[in-house]
């Protein structure tokens, strides 16, 4: 049954990365020679006006490996950390990210925010239990100093730590854009072992990521561009995870079906037969 079933579950084809959609989106636009980085100059294309201009074959060739990694993660049901904390990727990420159903960190990185994991736990907790005592009656006893202590507190962890609220456990992988702005993620990660994917400008050193992007960091039309390419992949990850639970859930419903087997002859029933005849 489980077979046949098969046949309805419709896996969408990873989107091609046109070098045309990245140029259009600006990624090729790199950072001042001066301020670039050695080992960016296998993904450089060349020089022009004292800027750098990225390869863009390169790039679409690393996106499209990225994006085929963080679907096969949304696919096995781990989740992305999504860290953009600059000002023009703060919008964007949130926006992406939370369309996908994935946390994400766009106010200051809260230091041990992987390495101390626990504790940032405790703070999410916390947050939950003033949203109870809010839905029990509890706040309301409290004095009108401590209903506005709590309050400012709950806006506080809110504001840093309400986009990773569903995140019971350390992520999967990382994904982030401008990667020496969150270097602190980035060691963090290394430390953990945690898959980090990012977008890396000629400025920064792509030896500290796994799945390097090269791209322009810094202006947001380059950053929506990746930015949707990556959480499309993550989107078909997780519509080709709910598709595997539907047809192993239709499968476990459907009672197999009876089978009348053929009784076995035996020696007594062949005497039997021939005495018959």
């Amino acid at each position: 049954m489980i077979i046949a079933n098969k046949q309805n579950v419709n896996y969408h084809k990873m989107e091609k990365v046109e070098v045309k959609d990245l140029l259009d989106g600006g990624v090729h636009f790199g950072h001042l020679t001066r301020k670039w980085d050695p080992n960016m100059a296998p993904y450089i294309y060349m020089e022009r006006n004292g800027i750098h201009i990225i390869n863009l074959y390169k790039t679409a060739a690393k996106l499209e490996e990225a994006c085929n990694a963080l679907s096969k993660i949304a696919a096995s049901g781990r989740k992305i950390l999504f860290v953009a904390t600059k000002k023009q990727a703060k919008d964007i990420v949130s926006e992406k990210a939370g369309n996908v159903n994935m946390p994400y960190i766009t106010e200051r990185w809260p230091g041990g925010m992987l390495t101390n994991f626990v504790t940032i736990r405790k703070a999410v907790k916390k947050m939950a239990s003033i949203d109870r005592m809010k839905k029990d009656g509890t706040f309301n006893t409290l004095s009108k100093k401590e209903r506005l202590q709590v309050d400012r507190l709950r806006a506080k962890l809110e504001k840093n730590l309400g986009s990773i609220s569903d995140m019971t456990r350390l992520p999967g992988a990382l994904f982030v854009v401008d990667i020496k702005r969150e270097h602190i993620a980035i060691k963090e990660a290394q430390k953990l072992n945690i898959p980090i994917f990012a977008m890396v400008d000629t400025n920064s050193d792509p030896r500290h990521v796994d799945y390097v992007i090269p791209s322009n960091d810094d202006a947001s039309k380059s950053i929506n561009k990746i930015l949707t390419h990556a959480t499309n992949a993550v989107a078909e990850g997780l519509a080709e995870r709910k598709a595997e639970k539907d047809a192993k859930a239709e499968g476990k419903d459907t009672p197999p079906a009876k089978t009348t087997e053929a009784p076995v002859a035996t020696e007594a029933t062949a005497a039997a037969v021939q005495e018959e005849e």
